[in-house]
């Protein structure tokens, strides 16, 4: 990476703008054309930097207001199915690994669940119960907001952590 894919990526992480030609507008803040940004998108993303490319939605304001981090016990020898169950299922956003508090806290998988409502997101999370094979979990819905931003922004630290 260069100092033009650092100032891109920061142009990208302020959105992309609603106008006919978005990458050439995008190129002429930074000193490239259209056909070069998309060059550099593509590379960027071949090379692993970006991910995707997505719209960011305030769920809220569009109804889905039930929200939920659900811990799982998952049984002996059954984390392996269970992880590829959660990862592959897409009313799933967010799938982790954690180290176990022994004698504390047992739960290792953790899963994100969002829904227009707590009995749609409870159903959601029996299913996936059923289809991962794991009976004993733990659902914590959420009350309040109050971040959703990476930690990491290269428009506002260049990328450098505090």
């Amino acid at each position: 990476m260069d100092p033009t894919d650092l100032a891109l990526l920061a142009e990208l992480e302020k959105g992309i703008p609603a106008v006919e030609e978005p990458f050439a507008a995008i190129g002429q803040r930074i000193g490239l054309s259209g056909a070069e940004v998309l060059e550099r998108v593509q590379r960027l993303r071949d090379d692993g930097v970006i991910r995707k490319i997505r719209a960011r939605i305030n769920q809220r304001l569009v109804g889905i207001t039930a929200n939920a981090l659900v811990a799982w016990r998952v049984p002996a020898g059954g984390e392996e199915r269970a992880i590829a169950y959660f990862s592959s299922s897409p009313g799933i956003s967010h799938c982790y690994h954690r180290r176990p508090v022994p004698g504390r806290w047992e739960y290792t998988l953790y899963t994100v669940h969002h829904g227009r409502s707590r009995a749609g997101v409870l159903a959601a999370v029996a299913e996936a119960a059923r289809g991962a094979g794991c009976p004993d979990y733990l659902v914590l819905f959420s009350t309040e907001e109050f971040k959703r931003v990476p930690n990491v922004r290269i428009g506002e630290n260049r990328g450098d952590l505090p």
